[in-house]
């Protein structure tokens, strides 16, 4: 069975809506400008993610827990159902990207956007996770973004508009994203995609 019918089937809807935290923090709070927490190159991070898109035409969706671990040269990614197994994993380095999937053999390609867009009918904008899982992207000008909670909303240079619903207390009482929207509308090389990240309580 393909990857996004599995987990398609994940029933994570209930999690994603009532996920919110003692420490988590709405934005656009008047005078709120807590300091973000500093960027790191190498960062352990869980949650779940709500994925919609259109894919020639046809609308989809996908539902699921997942694991991000990041250091310099290389990106793991792991897919996990609701009873916390992995369903697929997928490794990004500078020379390729590794989808495995379980009782599948690997599939390899290039760049990770081919790659998940051929498997799973969007593409995972791992470049960009890097960056808005800790609070940063680059604007439509080319320049750092660093979000807080009193400026919580960009458009990237890629296309992305992305907001920083909620907050919740990082390493040092520093703000790391809790709730991040990512949406991207239809192009003439990409389709309307839209990307919910609930991030777990800071470790």
């Amino acid at each position: 069975m393909p990857i996004i019918h599995r987990l398609s089937l994940f029933v994570l809807a209930a999690a994603l809506a009532g996920c919110a935290s003692t420490a988590t923090q709405s934005t656009g709070a008047p005078g709120v400008q807590a300091a973000a927490t500093p960027y790191r190159d190498t960062v352990e991070l869980t949650g779940r993610l709500q994925v919609t898109y259109q894919k020639d035409g046809q609308p989809g969706s996908m539902n699921g827990g997942f694991e991000w671990a990041q250091r310099p040269g290389q990106i793991d990614v792991a897919f996990l159902s609701p009873l916390k197994q992995t369903v697929a994993t997928i490794s990004v380095t500078p020379q390729q990207a590794t989808l495995t999937e379980a009782g599948r053999a690997p599939r390899s390609a290039g760049d990770i956007d081919a790659l998940t867009r051929q498997a799973l009918g969007w593409s995972l904008p791992v470049s960009g996770l890097r960056d808005w899982l800790q609070g940063y992207a680059t604007d439509a000008a080319g320049k750092r973004f660093a979000a807080t909670p009193g400026n919580n909303s960009v458009f990237t240079q890629d296309g992305w508009r992305l907001r920083f619903v909620s907050w919740q207390n990082g390493q040092n009482g520093a703000q790391m994203p809790k709730n991040i929207v990512a949406e991207r509308s239809a192009t003439a090389t990409s389709d309307e995609l839209a990307i919910q990240i609930i991030l777990d309580p800071a470790a």
